[in-house]
């Protein structure tokens, strides 16, 4: 995604006094084309190989970015106990000012970021990957492995979409995947995130799925005809057998909670190799069971890391984050 020079310059600044990472993308308002309001926090994730020496490191560097009770009670051991067993494997960081720009930060492990990507274990930051984020550091080439991610995203909304749609429809039902069940919709966000992230977003969304969509285009699976504006409208094939192949492409870790639900069969590839598959009865049944295990993931997701980031951000800053999420959700209702 492209960002201006001033924007990238005041984001590394970030990066200048933490210790060295390995991934770091921005995601969020902070990559909206008009968005000059310095009171709101840019979200970063931080990639790191070892997040316990990293946070020691950090503590070292910059103590105050962490919760003082974090720090006394166990320090870097602790915070990254919290962020692996409560959480989802992220700690965040709120609340960080650095030349006059707030920032919001989490450090994950990367063979967490890693697992999450390919096989959307937590399905926390997979579903971040899945929308605009600008990629700062990127030693192991995420960003690569991300299509795979993107190519997921894109079926399990296709499984969800009827026979013809806008490409607004389908980046909102993209977007909306990871936001399926989580609890902060409930109370604590705007209701019309979903909506204002795509319309804002709208060229960076196509920037991101249009080659894939062209893809899946060559075979067969979309056909696109042109509309007034700038987005297409696309008609994709509802029948069973493209449901099967929608399925067959999604990772193997949704795949096996719905053989699970819907039973699986096996067969052989041609290199001998057995290959499980999901029986796919009709495509409803299949969307609707696609549907409850991300429903689930998010729900189980954001539970764990609202809690961890109760314990881990401590009393006032948490109370203080809630509070900017429920002012947004106020003004959505109102």
């Amino acid at each position: 995604m492209s960002m201006g020079k001033e924007k990238r310059a005041e984001l590394a600044s970030l990066l200048k006094i933490l210790p060295p990472v390995e991934f770091c993308c921005v995601y969020g308002s902070a990559l909206h084309p008009n968005n000059y309001n310095k009171s709101t926090m840019v979200d970063c994730i931080l990639g790191v190989s070892d997040p316990m020496q990293w946070h020691s490191q950090n503590l070292k560097m910059n103590r105050d970015h962490y919760a003082s009770s974090m720090v006394y009670l166990g320090g870097a051991k602790l915070i990254t106990q919290v962020a692996d067993e409560i959480g989802v494997g992220v700690h965040f960081n709120p609340f960080v000012s650095v030349n006059d720009e707030m920032f919001k930060y989490g450090v994950v492990r990367m063979h967490d970021l890693v697992e999450d990507v390919l096989n959307w274990e937590t399905f926390y930051l997979s579903g971040r990957l899945q929308k605009p984020v600008q990629v700062l550091v990127d030693n192991l080439d995420i960003g690569n492995l991300n299509s795979i991610n993107l190519k997921g995203a894109i079926s399990a909304a296709l499984l969800l979409l009827p026979a013809k749609f806008t490409e607004e429809h389908l980046y909102a039902k993209i977007c909306s995947l990871s936001y399926m069940g989580d609890l902060r919709m409930l109370f604590a966000e705007d209701r019309n995130k979903v909506k204002k992230i795509v319309q804002v977003q709208f060229n960076l969304f196509q920037t991101m799925y249009k080659p894939l969509l062209e893809e899946y285009g060559a075979k067969g699976l979309l056909r696109f005809s042109s509309s007034d504006g700038q987005q297409a409208i696309v008609s994709q094939d509802c029948g069973l057998s493209v449901a099967r192949s929608l399925v067959s492409s999604l990772p193997s870790k949704v795949r096996s909670q719905m053989g699970m639900k819907l039973g699986e069969k096996t067969k052989l590839s041609e290199s001998g190799r057995v290959l499980r598959e999901v029986v796919v009865g009709s495509r409803e049944e299949a969307a609707e069971c696609m549907r409850g295990v991300l429903r689930r993931k998010v729900m189980v997701s954001s539970a764990r890391q609202a809690v961890s980031g109760l314990v881990a951000v401590g009393g006032v800053n948490a109370i203080r984050y809630l509070a900017n999420k429920m002012e947004k959700a106020w003004k959505s209702w109102t």
